[in-house]
């Protein structure tokens, strides 16, 4: 074996053996290797960088800023609260997740509309009396499933069809993929359904298990032009709110206690609600409630631009024993209190008529600089930012829904390819003000960018110094070897190497391998293609392989071995399925 091929082979199961074994990032080791090759020659920087403009790695940039517009309207999660309703048993709950999610995961980022339900899952988990853990698995499931209908709908297609449009010229149009794609969500889907209540344990998530959370105080009031006037509070979704409860209502001077799940909400109430820090986010992502005045209207900070911060009073801030209107906090700090809490306790009353002292903790409403801005200051102890606290901006959602069926219709009926369809709607999100520059600078993962476009290297490598060529000739350890058991061993190594490693990285590294094997046997590539984007995606027995199968799992109070209950069987089927039908439509 010459010195290139034995470098290429030695860069490739050093970088297997540090992704699964080590706690090194995924970026890091590929842009290390990549960076390897380059230095010993085996690759020319051209060759080692062609990753970073292939066409399906640009497309999933863009498409990390159109899913920022459709979470920042507030869009799915409206979609995701009216498409739940409320199902008379557990396994019409499970069909009411599996159902939208795949349909949306379809069209979007997969990642996207998991981290947008798995709120609204716990809310309406704890709403309709089921365990979070019996929901939140086969909601990362369903969005993976739905992912493999389109070619936009997982970054690993996307990435396939750029590799295989720079290797043959070829590309996928957005359906070809559903032919596969829909039986295999309709029967997975169908399995999920009945197999999560029987093989899904019943546990608490990490919410029910918090019984130590600060408590704050928060008051919003009904907006007289929103959807919630004139319904009862169990209509308006505030009966069983996930971190927090109404206590009281303030109407026209007078203050209605112990509040009914039947009173009527009417224009102006000021809603007074008890909760952890995180109500004050779950409730502005109620349609039709609206700060109580003292928020940062009048301080010219835009919707967007605004977070929620919990801050800490140091021994040094300027306004000890002043009450916050002495203080003039609002003006000084541009960030509006809407609560404060005291050794863990809340502490009732007017915001502004509260006297602050030190260990006082402020619930803050600010623009999304202020962390950065006062962490280093001597003026708080601590201060954190709570994720995804910015609240939506409901007026712009049917901009973003639009921006994302006109994607699609462009791109499907040929008008624009993927790549500049989603350049198309990236634009108009942010022309139209769904998501700020900077918002859609934070939301472009540059880690998974990095990930994909370094892999693209080490598949270079493996096809220019025919180590590609010798792992297929190794496959086919005997003369007698049929193209569909060729199929069967690429899939298979896929899957593995998918729930070791990162789906995006299998589907990269074995790429030229199925193209060595095709050739080999002197038949299509396309099936052994289809199979490596099917089998990348179909990882549902680790936590580790996709990142949604992470994202459920402290929500959902899973352990490492609950996910290969429910996976195994889930995957035999996907697999099954898949290498059933993808020979009958691309043949050999």
């Amino acid at each position: 074996m010459e010195f290139s091929a034995g470098l290429t082979l030695f860069t490739l199961i050093s970088v297997l053996l540090l992704l699964v074994f080590s706690h090194i990032a995924a970026d890091m080791v590929l842009m290390a290797a990549m960076g390897v090759l380059i230095i010993f020659k085996i690759l020319t920087p051209a060759e080692a960088l062609v990753g970073f403009s292939n066409p399906g790695v640009i497309t999933i940039a863009a498409f990390y800023v159109v899913a920022a517009g459709l979470k920042e309207t507030g869009a799915v999660r409206w979609a995701g609260q009216l498409l739940l309703g409320l199902p008379e048993s557990e396994k019409r709950s499970l069909l009411r997740v599996v159902i939208p999610t795949s349909l949306l995961s379809a069209f979007m980022n997969n990642t996207a509309v998991v981290a947008m339900f798995i709120p609204a899952v716990q809310d309406w988990a704890r709403r309709i009396k089921i365990p979070v853990s019996k929901l939140l698995l086969p909601l990362s499931y369903a969005a993976i499933l739905g992912g493999t209908c389109t070619l936009i709908g997982t970054s690993t297609n996307l990435v396939v069809d750029g590799l295989l449009q720079a290797e043959t010229g070829v590309a996928l149009g957005m359906f070809d993929l559903a032919w596969v794609g829909v039986p295999v969500l309709f029967i997975a889907g169908g399995l999920i359904v009945l197999l999560a209540p029987v093989l899904l344990p019943d546990r608490k998530g990490v919410v029910e298990q918090l019984e130590l959370a600060r408590e704050y105080v928060v008051e919003l009031v009904v907006s007289p032009a929103g959807p919630i006037v004139g319904k009862t509070v169990a209509q308006a979704g505030l009966r069983h709110l996930t971190y927090g409860y109404l206590i009281d209502i303030r109407r026209r001077g007078q203050l209605i206690t112990a509040v009914s799940p039947d009173v009527v909400l009417e224009a102006d109430d000021v809603l007074v609600f008890v909760g952890a820090a995180e109500s004050a986010h779950e409730l502005r992502g109620i349609r039709g409630l609206l700060p109580s005045g003292d928020g940062l209207e009048n301080l010219g900070i835009a919707l967007q631009e605004r977070c929620l911060v919990e801050a800490v009073i140091g021994p040094e801030f300027f306004g000890l024993d002043q009450t916050v209107r002495e203080s003039r906090f609002r003006s000084r700090f541009r960030a509006a209190i809407l609560s404060v809490c005291r050794q863990g306790q809340r502490l009732d009353g007017k915001i502004g008529d509260i006297q602050l002292q030190m260990g006082d903790t402020l619930l803050l409403e600010a623009s999304d600089d202020f962390v950065s801005q006062y962490r280093s200051r001597r003026d708080f102890l601590l201060v954190s930012a709570l994720n995804e606290s910015t609240p939506p901006d409901f007026a712009r959602a049917p901009v973003a829904i639009g921006t994302l069926l006109l994607m699609v219709l462009v791109s499907a009926t040929g008008l624009l390819s993927i790549l500049e369809a989603s350049f198309m709607a990236a634009g108009i999100m942010l022309a139209s003000r769904c998501v700020s520059v900077s918002k859609a600078r934070r939301n472009v993962d540059l880690s998974v960018l990095m990930v994909i476009a370094s892999s693209f290297a080490l598949g270079a490598a493996m096809v220019k110094t025919g180590n590609a060529r010798l792992i297929a000739d190794g496959l086919l350890f005997s003369d007698g070897i049929t193209p569909w058991q060729a199929l069967i061993l690429i899939y298979l190594i896929t899957v593995i190497f998918t729930e070791l490693i990162t789906n995006n990285a299998a589907a990269v590294l074995m790429f030229p391998i199925a193209m060595a094997l095709a050739e080999q046997l002197g038949v299509s590539y396309m099936p052994f293609i289809i199979a490596i984007m099917f089998a990348a995606s179909a990882s549902f027995i680790t936590p580790l392989g996709y990142q949604t199968n992470l994202m459920v799992y402290g929500p959902g109070g899973y352990r490492f071995t609950d996910y290969a209950r429910l996976g195994i069987p889930l995957s035999i089927t996907v697999a099954v399925v898949s290498l059933f039908l993808i020979p009958q439509i691309w043949h050999f």
